[in-house]
């Protein structure tokens, strides 16, 4: 199977990233919303591609921000110890 060139993992990760949290936040959401009902499954599905539409541009705008904010409070790993 081919492999995405790691230039693009940001791009995968982001999509990754916000098409499963967008699935979940949706799903319940939807759930909340309308509760068990027959149409449960279309609304959620209907709900996630909007939702997903906007957190995937969101993703990659955001996540370097994030990334440089965790940057600053974490301490960074202690040093390896040579051989």
């Amino acid at each position: 199977m081919a492999r995405i060139p790691h230039r693009y993992a940001h791009v995968v990760t982001a999509l990754l990233l916000s098409g499963l949290m967008s699935c979940m936040v949706s799903g319940i959401s939807t759930l909340r919303s309308i509760g068990f009902a027959d149409i449960l499954l279309a609304k959620w599905m209907t709900n996630w591609a909007w939702s997903w539409s906007v957190a995937f541009p969101a993703v990659l705008v955001v996540l370097p921000v994030v990334r440089a904010i965790v940057a600053r409070v974490v301490a960074p790993p202690p040093p390896r110890p040579g051989p």
